[in-house]
């Protein structure tokens, strides 16, 4: 009679990890993804599009990384990615090994994973239903090699579609950061989205209203562009942390346009890491 090989002891013990007796016939364990050892996740989220959702998570990036973490982003917004720009990180040098994807490096050592990074064009589109989206987003955290990470900060999408909703369900997500721009229609959208992360029991560690003002280069006026804030009122009606009211910087826009993000500081956004070090826990 002819041995039972899924039952030898080696396989008995250790079924999950594979066998490596050579008369086994158990498949060979899946490796994507083994090493990978992700303290925390943070999520970028915006209810509404145009609010500078993945400005303030590069910020954050760079302010975390200044600080001495090791840290890596999802790019999340597969039909808008713009991290791999606003980083200068070129597509196309992708490599895979057994452990998956190894994301592209900034110049600071940030690691990224983008859709971009694997278009053959920047601004060629991807015309992807939900699913399709969403499971784009499972493989980039599953099958992407990023080893060792203090944090992983994922930029979503706007709205509470299906790529957030995946996000918040199959990521080990440990708090989001909500942004927003100081217009009431845009506050109102972005309730919907903390009442999402409510109604999952996800934790909202806080809101940041950018774009709150701009500085008269002449005499440091600051100017109301999209009216005045109510940033304060509606974290008090969200019951959440407003972490911090970011002016409008020009020469932050510059060098975004020009891939050189890590370049750019400023004490507002270092207030804004250092608060959520101190405050949150990260």
């Amino acid at each position: 009679m002819a041995e039972d090989k899924t039952k030898c002891q080696t396989c008995s013990q250790n079924q999950a990890g594979g066998c490596a007796s050579e008369s086994c016939t158990l498949p060979e364990q899946n490796l994507l993804g083994k090493l990978n050892k992700i303290k925390r996740v943070i999520a970028v989220m915006s209810g509404k599009g145009g609010v500078g959702k993945s400005t303030i998570t590069g910020l954050l990036a760079v302010g975390m990384n200044q600080l001495g973490y090791k840290v890596g982003v999802l790019d999340a917004d597969i039909t808008g990615p713009t991290i791999p720009r606003i980083f200068g990180v070129k597509g196309g040098n992708l490599k895979a090994t057994d452990y998956g994807i190894i994301p592209s490096t900034t110049e600071q050592g940030i690691k990224i994973m983008s859709v971009n990074l694997l278009l053959p064009n920047e601004d060629e589109p991807v015309i992807w239903r939900g699913p399709v989206l969403a499971g784009m987003v499972k493989q980039f955290w599953g099958e992407t090699d990023w080893r060792d990470l203090d944090y992983l900060l994922v930029d979503l999408p706007p709205g509470t579609g299906d790529v957030p909703l995946t996000v918040m369900q199959s990521l080990p997500v440990d708090g989001i950061v909500v942004v927003s721009s100081p217009q009431e229609l845009v506050l109102m959208v972005v309730k919907k989205a903390v009442k999402m992360a409510n109604k999952l029991n996800i934790p909202v560690l806080g809101l940041v209203e950018n774009m709150s003002y701009a500085s008269c280069p002449h005499c440091d006026e600051k100017l109301e562009l999209f009216g005045v804030s109510h940033a304060d009122e509606a974290a008090q009606q969200m019951d959440i942390p407003l972490l911090a009211a970011l002016g409008w910087d020009p020469q932050l826009s510059r060098m975004m346009d020009e891939g050189k993000i890590e370049g750019y500081s400023s004490e507002e956004v270092t207030n804004l890491v250092k608060i959520l070090a101190d405050g949150q826990g990260l």
